[in-house]
């Protein structure tokens, strides 16, 4: 693994997806409270294992990807957060998801900054996209913190999105 990939905050270690990180993914993904508001939903095990070789595969191949988001103190798995393509070709996303007890404390903003920061700085992307359901106001509020334009919206399977960008330089 490239030491650049791995990212420190206040709070939070960051490290690139890997074998030993699925037990966590299984069960992060799989919690409707978490998983339910995100693309594509709660996922079953053959698809987190899938998305899993996708993620380690992406590290690999465009040297930005999902992380594991870990507490610094304890070193305690609290979520995800990284950068991948949309499928729907809206461009390269910043997704983030933390289990329901890391929730409230401000660690979504630190791991969904610092994955930006590097998107910008270290990946050289020129445009950084989120997506967030409107009525998630815990993730649009994470978004806006951390610098992105809300700049439109669109229906996906019912819901109202609310799309994000981040421009660099």
């Amino acid at each position: 693994m490239n030491p650049a990939w791995i990212l420190r905050t206040g709070r939070l270690v960051m490290t690139p997806v890997g074998g030993h990180d699925l037990p966590h993914l299984r069960a992060l993904k799989s919690d409707p409270q978490v998983f339910a508001v995100m693309l594509g939903g709660v996922r079953g095990p053959a698809e987190t294992s899938a998305e899993l070789a996708r993620d380690v595969m992406a590290w690999g191949n465009n040297g930005f990807g999902i992380w594991t988001v870990k507490e610094r103190t304890g070193n305690r798995f609290v979520g995800i957060a990284g950068l991948e393509e949309r499928p729907d070709g809206r461009g390269i996303a910043l997704r983030f998801a933390l289990e329901p007890d890391a929730q409230g404390r401000g660690l979504a903003r630190e791991a969904a900054g610092a994955a930006l920061r590097f998107g910008h700085g270290q990946a050289n992307l020129s445009r950084i996209v989120a997506v967030a359901r409107e009525s998630n106001v815990a993730s649009l509020h994470v978004l806006g913190a951390i610098g992105m334009i809300a700049c439109d919206s669109f229906v996906q399977n019912g819901y109202r999105m609310v799309l994000f960008e981040s421009l660099w330089p």
